[in-house]
């Protein structure tokens, strides 16, 4: 958008001047939306969202080609009109896609050791969790939407979409909920917990303390976000803990609901639930900061949220498993949480584990 100031507010404003009325969401739905407007795609970095509560922004993201917040709003039209191909430096791109070798942001041991910097803080007492999110980037030659396309294909991937720009595109294949708006209710689904897609992976899974108490206190986290835009008492947890698949992974789901307070408008809410706390850790302001300390790069594209807003409410994914195209290289993040039980090679294996399907589907193998 290019403007000053608090990302949420701009945001708001800008949907509300093309009419989608977003001041106020406890309603039933968004009836007002104008005649013309069918709804608007939101994307917000992850700095985006941490702006958004002035929390620590973390180190200069190594796609800075794309922007911190983006909005595209869609209207009725009888005309089809053809996509061109993509703006800027990326329109020049040709020939038989190629992908060269990956360079990674930190290696496996300085990793670690931020794994291990974190344990040591939460022994200190400053943080309860925190989540670490390594990236990866390499060349390409060729076309990168096919790529991006086999991507958003992968198995379990609920906001499964492109979304590009000039000299830039974002790939996702996110099964998260950051935040859902139905009716005057919202609702967010933290996902805490991997394991391989196997029978003993479940097993484990279901039966690990450390995972367990990871996936409560981001479902506390996120309870508590919920609370402060919502009617006092109506904050449940209709569903805790549930293992469901993406890709070759198990991962444990939970589901985080409340009724919104009268007058509550997108702003408020976005600001409430951003950035998402599966992918911050508790407190959420300290966690940013450690963030902010360890992390070599920044998160870029990862780690935000990425849907739509149309007449029958909000629908945004955190933007995990989400790749970036810029005009020369695709980057690839991916991460875990932090508890005081973490094992470092452990949760070095964690991050590398999610990010081999997207590294896989980008490299055309499945």
């Amino acid at each position: 958008m290019g403007d000053p100031g608090d990302p949420a507010t701009l945001i708001e404003n800008f949907l509300a001047r093309h009419g989608l009325p977003v001041a106020d969401l406890s309603g039933p739905s968004l009836a007002g939306l104008a005649h013309e407007v069918c709804g608007a795609a939101l994307f917000v970095s992850a700095a985006g969202g941490a702006a958004m509560i002035d929390g620590c922004p973390g180190a200069p993201s190594p796609a800075p080609a794309v922007p911190d917040v983006v909005v595209v709003v869609y209207e009725h039209t009888a005309t089809v009109r053809p996509q061109g191909p993509l703006g800027g430096v990326l329109a020049r791109t040709a020939g038989a896609w190629r992908l060269g070798p990956w360079r990674p942001s930190w290696t496996p041991s300085r990793h670690a050791e931020a794994v291990q910097s974190v344990r040591e803080a939460i022994a200190r007492g400053d943080v309860y969790q925190v989540n670490m999110v390594g990236h990866v980037a390499a060349a390409y030659h060729g076309d990168p939407l096919p790529a991006l396309r086999r991507v958003a294909r992968l198995p379990g991937a609920r906001y499964a979409g492109i979304l590009r720009g000039d000299g830039w595109a974002i790939g996702c294949a996110s099964p998260e909920t950051l935040l859902e708006v139905r009716g005057g209710h919202a609702a967010t689904r933290p996902i805490k917990g991997t394991a391989p897609a196997t029978a003993v992976g479940r097993e484990d899974l279901l039966a690990s303390p450390k995972e367990r108490a990871e996936h409560i206190m981001i479902v506390d986290l996120q309870r508590n976000d919920l609370s402060h835009v919502a009617v006092t008492g109506t904050v449940r947890v209709p569903e805790l803990f549930a293992v469901r698949r993406w890709a070759d992974l198990w991962q444990a789901e939970s589901e985080v609901t409340a009724r919104l307070r009268p007058g509550t408008g997108l702003a408020e809410l976005l600001r409430a639930i951003c950035p998402g706390g599966s992918v911050t850790g508790a407190p959420k302001y300290a966690a940013l900061r450690e963030i902010a300390a360890l992390e070599p790069v920044g998160r870029g594209a990862s780690m935000g949220a990425l849907g739509w807003i149309g007449p029958d409410g909000i629908d945004l994914g955190l933007t995990i498993r989400t790749v970036v195209a810029d005009g020369h290289d695709v980057h690839v993040w991916a991460g875990g949480g932090i508890t005081i039980d973490s094992d470092p090679a452990a949760e070095v294996a964690e991050a590398a584990a999610k990010a081999a399907p997207v590294r896989a589907a980008l490299h055309g193998l499945i």
